[in-house]
């Protein structure tokens, strides 16, 4: 059966100024899977996110989200898809006047007019999903990086969304409580038939939990593979940036001139 795709992008590019971000971009993800985009520093991973959420337009290409074209869409029309998706961003995001049930609560509270009750009830059930049950009344402040991270994570799947997006879910955790999020991303999406997006440069993650890879190499999709395709290519970018190795394709910038020159390319 072929599967369903619920991103699409076509040739898409951005520049800011004189260089270019993202330099013709053609992928697909399909329902149910987690599609990893991976890369260095300033390949276009975060960029690209935010061209597929909405955030932002390509000045040429088409993306489209659920079937709609991010580029033609109405403000209405955004509006019903940023109900259908949520976002996990890569410092939590949380805000530290309110506490950890009013954070999850919040896109609740602003997208539908569910009673208070039944709130505090999907409340509940989503930080028992992500392993924090009780703990409603705590402030941010009070929580490890992990937890706060997964507070996050409770709160992207508040509405119950068809889509969520991961912006470097792993940065800054021990590899055990980057493990339990690897965990829980695979977990939450098989229980409720979530498809993932993670933007990462966290290898031991993308083998983890890929059904799909991207590598992104100066705003181009290197390569597009299954996790064992990605791991035996023949792309010695691919190679060079699996393994960690400074020597290779991918160029590591000493010299400030060269820098620059790379910039307005």
């Amino acid at each position: 059966m072929e599967k369903e795709v619920v991103i699409k992008a076509e040739n898409v590019i951005k520049k800011f100024g004189e260089r270019t971000i993202l330099n013709g971009i053609s992928l697909e993800v399909y329902r149910g899977d987690t599609f990893v985009i991976m890369g260095g520093s300033g390949c276009g991973k975060s960029t690209f996110l935010r061209h597929i959420t909405g955030a932002l337009k390509p000045d040429s290409g088409k993306i489209y989200l659920l079937g709609k074209d991010l580029t033609r869409v109405s403000d209405d029309e955004m509006d019903a898809l940023k109900k259908k998706i949520g976002m996990c961003f890569q410092s939590a995001a949380l805000f530290d006047s309110m506490t950890v049930g009013e954070n999850v609560s919040l896109p609740l509270r602003e997208h539908t007019k569910l009673e208070r009750g039944v709130i505090d009830i999907v409340v509940k059930m989503k930080l028992e999903l992500v392993g924090l049950r009780g703990f409603e009344d705590l402030m941010p402040s009070q929580l490890s990086g992990g937890m706060r991270k997964r507070v996050g994570l409770a709160r992207a799947i508040a509405m119950d969304p068809e889509i969520v997006f991961y912006d470097e879910p792993t940065a800054g955790l021990d590899p055990i409580v980057a493990g339990v999020i690897d965990k829980l991303i695979l977990d939450l999406s098989k229980k409720l038939s979530i498809t993932s997006i993670v933007v990462t440069h966290d290898m031991k993650s993308v083998f983890s939990i890929a059904d799909r890879v991207a590598m992104l190499y100066e705003g181009k999709v290197l390569e597009v593979g299954t996790s064992d395709e990605i791991k035996r290519s023949n792309n010695p970018s691919v190679q060079q940036f699996i393994s960690g190795s400074p020597d290779g394709p991918i160029r590591f910038f000493q010299q400030k001139d060269d820098y620059l020159e790379h910039l307005i390319r």
